[in-house]
C-alpha cells in the first residue's frame, strides 16, 4: 500500500507536517499508524519512519530539524512526500549491531521483547544515531546489560 507523492510545507513551531486526511485515511482505516515516509526536494530524497498523530481532530507527523536541514529546506517551503505501507517489526529499521546482540544475549531479547512498542523504538534510535559500527555494538552490548540489570529509563540505559 502507498500514497500518491503530493506537496506539503512544515507548519507551526512544531516542526510538523499537516496531512491532507485523502491521503490518510487509507492508512487509517487499516489501522496504520506508522509509515514509511519518502520525501524529495530539489533532487534530494530522504527516507525515513513516522507517525500519524492526531492532534484536535486534524492529523500531523512530526519533521524536524534534522530532517529539514538534510533535504534543504526552510518552513516556507513546498516539497514532495509519499507513504508508504511500513512492514517493519518494529517500525523503524534495526540496526544489524543491535539485531545482532539481541540474538547472541536470549534475556535480554527477552526483556527486550517485553517492553513497549515505543520503549524499543527508543532504544533503535539510541544506537542507530551513531555512525560508526563498532560504537553500536559497544553501546548495544551496554544496554543489554543495563537491560539485565532492570534498569529500562532511556536516560540511564547508555551509562555504565
Amino acid at each position: 500500500m502507498q500514497s500518491e507523492p503530493f506537496e506539503i510545507s512544515v507548519t507551526g513551531s512544531f516542526y510538523s507536517l499537516l496531512l491532507p486526511e485523502d491521503i490518510i485515511r487509507p492508512f487509517l482505516e487499516k489501522k496504520l499508524k506508522r509509515v514509511k515516509v519518502k520525501a524529495t526536494f530539489e533532487g534530494k530524497e530522504l527516507n525515513f519512519h513516522g507517525a500519524i498523530q492526531k492532534r484536535n481532530g486534524l492529523h500531523y507527523m512530526m519533521f524536524g530539524k534534522r530532517y529539514q536541514k538534510e533535504l534543504g529546506i526552510f518552513p516556507n517551503d513546498y516539497f514532495q512526500i509519499q507513504f508508504f505501507e511500513d512492514n517493519s517489526k518494529y517500525g523503524v529499521e534495526m540496526p544489524e549491531e543491535l539485531d545482532a546482540v539481541l540474538l547472541s544475549d536470549y534475556e535480554a531479547f527477552q526483556i527486550f521483547e517485553a517492553l513497549t512498542a515505543g520503549k524499543k523504538r527508543g532504544i533503535i534510535y539510541m544506537i542507530a544515531r551513531y555512525k560508526n559500527s563498532q560504537t553500536r555494538i559497544d553501546k548495544s552490548l551496554l544496554i543489554c546489560e543495563n537491560l539485565k540489570r532492570g534498569i529500562k529509563e532511556n536516560k540511564y540505559l547508555l551509562k555504565p
